[in-house]
């Protein structure tokens, strides 16, 4: 498959009005393929929602770009107008936010704020934007799309709001969908039906899939590659099925690991609750060498001195890692 969306080399600083500044991304490159669904997988903090942020050129006022392109079907977004960017955002790339209650204005219904993206994009009658909404109510799972129309966000589950948000994102059929934490707020239940809910987008209309969690079991049998983040940097990438049979990276490792466990934890009330030892390393002022070499059991003298190449130990994985080369 071609790949639509390339990453090269993305620095991303935050600077505060007080306070040091925080590298926020530190050379991050990633590629994604038309219609393949790419999960990126890592702990709070290590710069997962600034790469989805990056990627439609809504940073906050106070970070910088300072460094990499983003290229998407062949053009470069980081020299793009902000005009020819709204035309883009909504249209070609779109978002489901992390929090659809925070997302979705609490004095429109349901149906109008939908109608808003197609205003915005297509040139449809009002007529045609409704049967539009009704349509795309009816793709995400409800079976009285008139009763949802007519809702207001707070006259709806959780569930329900996630399932309008995600009609909001793909409702001018977008070739690139970032879905920021989709099934973090929702029951195990309905995070299944979220996750059928987008395998079934992709499959109907190729769309390409990037999606953000901190759990690696949201990605088995959905995620096609995974990619790896730790304190701005993509540690480890590798087909869903290769990082769950064999993780190459110390880290990765650890998090298939914890999710391993917290399945049994949550039959044993007694076990003990799984985690990584150690804390992430402060943002403002990062090791030179692996960031995670001071909770790395397997560290080496070198993880302390400089940061490790990308290794291609076997064919279609990448990790950035002392143990597979010099």
């Amino acid at each position: 498959m071609a790949n639509f969306v390339q990453i090269r080399d993305l620095k991303v600083t935050y600077a505060p009005e007080t306070g040091a500044p925080v590298r926020a991304l530190e050379g991050v490159s990633l590629e994604i393929a038309r219609g393949e669904i790419v999960g990126i997988l890592g702990e709070s903090g290590c710069g997962k929602s600034t790469l989805a942020s990056a990627l439609l050129r809504l940073l906050p006022p106070h970070a910088t770009c300072e460094a990499g392109t983003i290229s998407i079907d062949g053009r470069d977004l980081m020299q793009l107008s902000e005009r020819d960017l709204r035309a883009i955002r909504g249209k070609e790339v779109s978002m489901i936010p992390q929090d659809p209650a925070l997302s979705l204005n609490p004095v429109m219904t349901a149906g109008s704020q939908i109608s808003e993206v197609l205003r915005a994009h297509l040139p449809l009658t009002a007529k045609q934007r409704r049967e539009r909404v009704m349509e795309l109510l009816r793709e995400v799972g409800f079976d009285s799309p008139e009763e949802i129309y007519a809702a207001y966000p707070h006259q709806l589950s959780g569930g329900q709001r996630q399932r309008i948000a995600i009609a909001q994102a793909i409702s001018c059929v977008p070739a690139l969908l970032i879905a920021d934490e989709p099934t973090s707020k929702l029951d195990a239940s309905l995070q299944t039906e979220i996750v059928a809910l987008l395998s079934r987008i992709r499959q109907q209309h190729g769309t390409a899939i990037l999606v953000i969690s901190h759990d690696p079991s949201l990605f088995a049998g959905f995620a096609d590659r995974i990619a790896v983040m730790y304190a701005g940097r993509i540690v480890e990438v590798g087909s869903t099925a290769a990082i769950f049979r064999k993780s190459l990276h110390p880290y990765t490792q650890a998090l298939v690991s914890i999710a391993a466990s917290t399945l049994v934890s949550a039959t044993d009330t007694k076990a003990p609750l799984p985690a990584i030892a150690g804390e992430s390393p402060d943002p403002t002022c990062v090791p030179l060498g692996c960031r995670f070499e001071p909770r790395c059991a397997e560290r080496m003298e070198a993880c302390s001195i400089r940061y490790p190449a990308e290794f291609i130990p076997e064919p279609a994985r990448l990790v950035s890692c002392f143990k597979y080369g010099e």
